[in-house]
């Protein structure tokens, strides 16, 4: 305990706020427009953000204290999209799929078919996807300065100044700036936020299971879930220096998916975008206290879940600029670093690059992300590079 404690620092706690500011506020909306899909009951909808919350922190808390590593669980925002788009489906039918879901993915992380996988790509291909995935985020930024100028350049002389004068707490300082610019400007919209039902209760739902629910949500949410975001999630675990244990983490993830999905916790997985705010030397010089950070992101995630609603509206009257500011800035050096070891080698450089612009590009195809067919790209990529012909005379 006494090594937690010395290992925490100011940058670490923020690194953590400042995931889950993105987290909740990139998409958020989108676990809301699931619930109605379904049919969810005002209830049933805290009771999502508890199950949600609840999850992803004590999952953070736990797998980053055991393996000293900065490892971050989210929910699957791809697969909230998927349930948002569902139709005719009951809430019980729904809650059945989870738990099918779960019971997939603890099987992945359990019986090492997915870490086996992720063995077979090879670094420059890894880091190329993480930075592809995060550049937007990059861009995004820059975009911002067309509708909130003065915010964000605000933001950015922050930012620039901060790692001149104090790198460790440049990100701090950034979200400080942030916060006093927009409320200098009114754009801080707190007055709004709903305090009525302050604490979250969770909501019990019995499951029904059913071939029509299993082969229509329970198999998409397992695929997009596993591509889309346990794919990038050690993708930018790898990339960032850290060994994490992907078996266990993926069964421990699926195995707190299926005991929550009564409640609302439909899909947890590896954190990739978030994550890579708690890996970078933002959060803190020593790569051996970033685990601090996700753990730091894992209390804020509690307190969120506890706190149903209002919380996650709170983090919602957030400038949308603000957001998209301080998630590009911090996570330039990453971005950077994680280019640097893509093109570095010059045997992958091709598939690298690949899945780099096919990863930016967000293209997606039967409900899968654009991380996964950048893995697709740079791995055809590297196998007809490594091919060769047959020499002359060899039959």
């Amino acid at each position: 305990m006494r090594r937690l404690l010395q290992d925490f620092s100011p940058s670490t706690v923020v690194a953590g706020f400042v995931a889950v500011l993105v987290g909740y506020t990139s998409s958020v909306a989108i676990i809301f427009q699931a619930t109605v899909a379904l049919g969810a009951t005002p209830a049933q909808t805290a009771s999502w953000l508890w199950a949600l919350g609840l999850g992803m922190g004590v999952t953070s808390l736990g797998l980053s204290w055991w393996t000293r590593q900065p490892v971050l669980v989210a929910w699957s925002t791809p697969g909230a999209a998927l349930l948002a788009s569902t139709s005719g489906l009951a809430m019980p039918e729904a809650i059945g799929a989870f738990i099918v879901c779960g019971l997939l993915m603890a099987w992945a992380g359990a019986s090492g078919v997915f870490e086996r996988l992720m063995d077979r790509i090879p670094v420059a291909i890894a880091s190329a996807l993480l930075a592809g995935v995060l550049a937007r985020f990059g861009l995004d930024a820059v975009g911002s300065v067309k509708t909130a100028p003065e915010l964000v350049l605000a933001m950015a002389a922050a930012f620039l100044l901060g790692r001149r004068l104090w790198p460790r707490y440049a990100v701090p300082g950034v979200l400080l700036a942030g916060v006093a610019v927009a409320l200098a400007q009114g754009r801080l919209h707190l007055a709004g936020v709903d305090t009525s039902h302050l604490w979250a209760v969770p909501v019990w739902t019995s499951p029904q299971f059913s071939w029509h629910a299993t082969v229509g949500v329970a198999l998409p949410l397992f695929i997009v879930t596993m591509a889309s975001q346990n794919l990038p999630g050690v993708a930018a675990q790898r990339a960032s220096g850290y060994s994490t244990p992907v078996s266990a983490s993926v069964a421990v993830t699926g195995a707190a998916t299926t005991l929550l999905a009564p409640f609302g916790g439909y899909a947890l997985n590896l954190a990739a975008i978030t994550a890579a705010i708690c890996m970078g030397r933002e959060a803190h010089e020593d790569p051996a206290r970033r685990y601090t950070a996700s753990m730091a992101a894992g209390v804020f995630y509690l307190v969120v879940g506890v706190a149903g609603g209002a919380v996650a509206v709170a983090l919602s009257a957030f400038p949308r600029e603000l957001v998209a500011a301080i998630a590009g800035l911090a996570l330039l050096g990453t971005i950077a670093g994680a280019l640097g070891t893509a093109l570095k080698d010059e045997g992958h450089r091709d598939a690298a690059i690949l899945t780099f612009l096919v990863c930016l590009s967000g293209f997606s195809a039967f409900g899968i992300g654009a991380a996964f067919w950048g893995v697709v790209a740079g791995g055809v990529a590297a196998a007809v590079a490594g091919f060769r012909r047959p020499q002359a005379g060899q039959g």
